[in-house]
């Protein structure tokens, strides 16, 4: 849990709706609202989950998150893979999902609800996450969306709205896509979505790179590659690190993992930076010169999971600066995972105020 007493004195919401703040990703969801003493409550947990039936009366019960993903880990199911429910059948796990991660936290009917939705041109996935929120047991009172690099922003930009009265870019790098856009005032300018860079390909890149450097001895799920990047990655201070795995025979194999981590790491970023200043930037410019002047010369807005890694930060403006032969500054919230859904409900509280 954390506590952000400034907001929660902005919004008295003992008379009023409760405001919530909810990113549905493709690997967690987040939810930020304020508890019963008044302090911000945040539920983070993996999107997945998995049914099994009752012993002893067959009913069929659902388990999510973390518990689904260790006790049923042949079954369990990520529904938000491409990040939105693309068909029917994952809109409805999708609204199990939800349905049973409100309920587990005894969310009211009477709330206030604004989601971060991915900058993304499909508008059968975008539609269906809105039916997943819009048909749930909250957001009785509102349901709107914004942008998750916006809602990402809120939080890095100050301790209110400040990012919906700038111009500024903001940059979200995500598990499924390299998502990045210009704001004015809160109005999208050049919105940019590129699959060449992503937390999945970085997993699937160690994945692979572990099983050069073991030499074909060791092979490795995309879940373990998952949890070496955020355990381990460090652009700042990386250590070498030793795993165990248990043979198919009996017995178990200790391996050290030196290059495939960072190496893979370090190749996203690259890419990330060449999407940014050759593409993104360059759209940007062509269509709006004076924002995109006025954007360079302030800080860009990090986003995402992958913005969690201890040194990223630090690296971009290293390598965006000399990409674009000048001083380039960065910022991020102190939790970019958690950024959004934070975004999301300063957004939900004003508007719950209103």
């Amino acid at each position: 849990m954390s506590d952000d007493s400034d907001a929660s004195d902005a919004f008295n919401t003992d008379d009023g709706p409760l405001p919530i703040g909810v990113k549905l990703g493709s690997t967690r969801t987040v939810l930020t609202y304020p508890n019963e003493d008044g302090d911000i409550e945040t539920v983070r947990t993996l999107t997945c989950l998995a049914t099994y039936e009752d012993a002893l009366t067959g009913d069929e019960r659902v388990l999510y998150g973390e518990d689904a993903a260790q006790q049923y880990p042949d079954r369990v199911q990520f529904m938000l893979r491409s990040g939105l429910p693309e068909d029917t059948d994952r809109t409805k796990l999708t609204q199990r999902f939800f349905e049973k991660l409100c309920e587990t936290h005894d969310l009211p009917e009477e709330s206030a609800v604004v989601y971060a939705i991915p900058t993304i041109d499909n508008e059968r996935g975008l539609s269906n996450l809105n039916e997943v929120i819009e048909n749930s047991a909250i957001g009785g009172e509102l349901v709107r969306s914004f942008p998750e690099s916006l809602c990402g922003a809120v939080p890095a930009m100050g301790d209110g709205l400040e990012a919906v009265d700038e111009i500024f870019v903001a940059a979200n790098l995500g598990s499924t896509n390299l998502e990045a856009c210009a704001y004015r005032h809160g109005e999208q300018l050049s919105p940019f979505v590129s699959g060449a860079a992503t937390g999945n390909e970085v997993d699937r890149q160690i994945a692979n790179a572990v099983e050069e450097e073991t030499q074909g001895r060791v092979n490795i799920d995309l879940t373990t590659a998952r949890e070496y990047k955020e355990e381990h990655a460090d652009f700042d201070d990386f250590e070498a690190f030793t795993d165990v795995i248990q043979q198919p025979g009996g017995g178990s194999h200790e391996f050290t993992i030196e290059r495939s981590v960072m190496e893979s790491l370090d190749e996203y970023l690259d890419d990330v930076v060449d999407e940014l200043a050759n593409n993104f930037l360059s759209e940007l410019a062509n269509a709006h010169m004076k924002p995109y002047q006025i954007a360079l010369s302030r800080p860009i807005v990090l986003t995402g999971g992958m913005t969690c890694i201890p040194g990223l930060l630090d690296e971009f403006e290293a390598r965006m600066s000399d990409e674009l032969d000048r001083d380039i500054d960065a910022v991020a919230a102190e939790r970019p995972d958690l950024a959004p859904a934070e975004g999301a409900y300063r957004i939900a509280s004003k508007l719950a105020g209103n």
